[in-house]
Formats: C-alpha cells, structure tokens, sequence
C-alpha cells in the first residue's frame, strides 16, 4: 500500500496538480500587498525620506560643529566677547520665535510628541512644518554660534519628524494615522543619524515619541531608520561618538557605586527637569515674568550664561560633546564642571531658545559620574562617567530603555549593559520622586494646551514649552 502511494504522488497526474498548484500561488504572490501601487509608493516615500533625514542630519551636525568652532575661536581670541554677543543672540532668538517659528523654541521633542497625540492637520502644519525644520536647523546653529549650552539631537528628531511629515504629503499620503507613522519614523531616524546609533533610534520613538509599541509601527519606523543611518554611515563613517569606554563592574561591593550614583544622578535629573518645567511656586513666579517681557529675560539668561562661561574657562558653552567625551576616555576635568554646566544647560531652555537637551545632559552626567569616582577608586572611572551619563539622561527624561540604550551604543561598551540598565532603572525611580512628570510629555501637553486657546482663570499657568 504505501508502494501504490508513492507511486501515486510521483505520477504524471500528481506532478500536474502540483505545478498548477504553485502557479496559483505565485499568481497569488505577484497580486498580492507586496506588488500593490500603493504600497510602493509609501516604500517609496519612506525611502526618500529616510535618505533625507540623514542627509539632514548630517548637514546639521558638520553646521552645528562649523557654529561652535567659530564661537570658541572668537572666545579664545577675545575672552569677553560673550558677555556682549552672548546676551544679545539669546534676545535676538527668542524676539525671531515670538511668531510664526514659535514652535522652533525648546529641544524639539515635546513637538513631535505633541503633533503625535493630536491628529489634526492644521496642529501638525503649527508644530511640524517645513519651514519650521528649517527654521529650527539655522536658528539652533546660531544659538550655538552664540555660545549657548543647547545639543543638536533634539532639533533633529524635529527637523526629522517635520521632514517626514513634508514627504509623506507630496506623496500623497493624507491620512491622520498613516501621517503619524511618517513622524514617527522621521524622529526616530533623527536619533539615530545624530548619534550613529540606529537601535536607540528604535527604541526612543516607541518609547519616548509613541509611549508604546504597535505591531504596524514596526516596518514602517525600521526602514526610515535603516535608510537614514546608511546615510549617516556613508557620509560620516563608522564612528562610536564618546569613542569605547574600557572597564567593567564586576558582581561585589563595587555596585555600591552603582547605586550611588544612580540615587544622585537621578534626583539631580529630576530636579533638572523640574527647573525646566518651572514649576513650583518661585519658579511659577519666574515663568510669569517671562511670558510678560519673553526678549528682556532670554537677554538675561544670556549674561548669567556669559558670566558662567567666562569664569570657566569656556568649557561650559556649546554641547558640552568635548568635555564628555575626555572624560569618558579618562580624562580630567574642574570638579565645578557638573554643577556648572547644569545651571548653563538650565538658562539656555528658560531662555526659550532653539537647542536640545541631550549631549548637554550628557555633559554633565559625566560630570557627576567623574566627581563620584573618587569615591570609588576601586572602580575604573571611565566605567563612573559612563554610569552618571546614563543615569543623568534617564533622570531627565524618565525614559530608562532609551537612556541605557544610548550610553550603551555611544560607547561601545555591551559589558555594562546590566548594570547600566539597573542603573537607569534606578534613576528615574528616584527622578519620579522629584519631578512626578516625565519631562518631554508635559512640555508636550502645554504646546497642546496652548494651541487649544487660553485655559480658565483658576487653572491657567503662565509657563511656556520653553
């Protein structure tokens, strides 16, 4: 019986029945999604705009270092200068974003945030415009120009996002839910081009930018991604941005040290982020001023800054991308430099200014983890200032995944991917202490209140997205 069987499927007749059979299939295939218009012309875009996002963002990057260069030539030629140019480019950015470019001001995140939890067209054109990104690009570079303490990632999860939104429609694409996934996807290449780290670009659009993971948001946010850091890595080559951070943390008393500097870098992000946010009753106060005389307070921010630069030496304008990345190699640096740059870091946002929050967080993390590592001679102190890096940014942000997954792919340093992990958890435990609300979302929702008109007497609050 199983000879007649075997005889059978190897019969003319069976081998008929079987080639009909994958020529159904493949009539099937070459009708299917995969060849359909539509889907090729969203391939397409995707593609486009993903080469565009990391072309963007790397222009941005190679401007962002060309505005900073010739600020610091100035500063060293002429040590004073920033206390004139300094004060008058803070006056001079937040009178230019009073209008039409308001929503160029702050880092950029809580704008592709906000345009994601709102779909509606007119919201989105407001937040994420073409010439908003565009505005965003020359208006961060001349606040670097100005010397003040801002990052470029930020902006360019904007100009991503915006320029994402830009391609999608000349595509065709109108849809609120198909347009939100080119957002998102345009921040997360953003990310990614900007730091050379294409995971992290995953994994802070799902969990910063989207607050969850939807099965559909997947091809989409991989290919804009993949496309934007092949760009990137064309253009700049393979590069790690603080450079490999050597060391480990073994299992012993050496994660004493962990838990230190996660409990302070995470109260002190949290209260980063509380300070930005300007909440509380002083600060409410200070907020008010500055909603009623925007130009004359960016003015004085820009002093405070100027002051505090100068007395430093300089090393607290720009990103502050050279002083951690010397002290992620083992280098030394004033043991004030934490604690400077995160008041520099905090007068730039209250100026309202175009900049990110990013590699000046980072900044001082690794500040913190190197004025921490001589508590703890036992342990390498690149392994301290890479910790403090992690736990600052989880700190300020409140987003610990993406936080361990940026130090981690910034260093190249896979070793400490648990304890940086804890370390992160830890954190923005101990942020959510001081500051209850993760800070990207609640600048997100007052550019979404804002924009919905002015709230009731007894509940309006005379604080901006910064």
């Amino acid at each position: 019986m199983g000879r007649a069987r075997w005889r059978r499927i190897g019969s003319p007749r069976h081998a008929t029945l079987a080639s009909h059979s994958l020529q159904t299939r493949f009539r099937h295939w070459l009708g299917s999604e995969f060849f359909a218009p539509h889907e090729w012309r969203r391939r397409t875009a995707l593609w486009v705009g993903g080469a565009t996002v990391g072309l963007a963002a790397v222009v941005f990057a190679k401007s962002a270092d060309l505005a900073f260069a010739a600020f610091h030539a100035l500063q060293t030629r002429w040590p004073w200068l920033p206390l004139l140019c300094t004060p008058a480019a803070f006056a001079l950015l937040a009178w230019l974003t009073e209008g039409a470019l308001r929503a160029t001001r702050g880092s950029g995140i809580p704008q592709v945030i906000a345009a994601l939890s709102v779909e509606d067209g007119g919201f989105r054109q407001r937040m994420l415009a073409l010439p908003v990104a565009l505005g965003k690009m020359a208006l961060t570079l001349f606040a670097l120009l100005g010397g003040a303490s801002v990052g470029r990632e930020g902006p360019t999860v904007h100009v991503g996002g915006g320029l994402m939104l830009w391609i999608g429609q000349r595509f065709g694409f109108h849809d609120p839910r198909v347009l939100s996934r080119f957002v998102l996807a345009g921040g997360g290449a953003g990310v990614a081009a900007a730091f050379n780290t294409p995971l992290a670009g995953v994994v802070f659009a799902i969990e910063e930018l989207a607050g969850s993971f939807e099965h559909r948001f997947s091809g989409i946010l991989l290919t804009a991604v993949i496309v934007a850091g092949v760009v990137a890595l064309g253009l700049l080559g393979n590069y790690t941005y603080f450079g490999q951070v050597q060391g480990h943390l073994p299992l012993g008393w050496e994660w004493l040290a962990l838990l230190v500097c996660a409990g302070v870098c995470g109260v002190l992000g949290g209260v980063f982020a509380r300070a930005v946010l300007l909440s509380g009753p002083t600060l409410g106060r200070l907020a008010g001023w500055r909603a009623r005389h925007p130009v004359r307070f960016a003015a004085l921010c820009g002093m405070g800054l100027a002051v505090l630069g100068v007395l430093s030496g300089g090393v607290l304008f720009g990103t502050g991308y050279e002083q951690a990345h010397q002290l992620a190699q083992g280098g030394e640096i004033t043991p004030a430099f934490a604690a400077g740059k995160l008041a520099a870091n905090v007068l730039s946002y209250w100026a309202g200014i175009p900049g990110g929050l990013f590699a000046p967080s980072l900044a001082v993390g690794a500040g913190l983890g190197h004025q921490l590592a001589s508590w703890f001679p036992g342990v390498p102190g690149p392994v301290m200032v890479l910790l403090g890096m992690a736990g600052f940014l989880a700190g300020v942000t409140q987003a610990p995944l993406t936080a361990a997954v940026i130090s981690l792919e910034l260093t190249a340093n896979r070793g400490l991917a648990i304890p940086i992990m804890a370390c992160c958890l830890l954190a923005r435990a101990a942020a959510g202490l001081v500051c209850p609300q993760p800070l990207y979302r609640a600048l997100a929702q007052r550019l979404v209140e804002a924009d919905a008109g002015p709230a009731p007497a007894q509940e309006a609050s005379p604080n901006r997205s910064g």
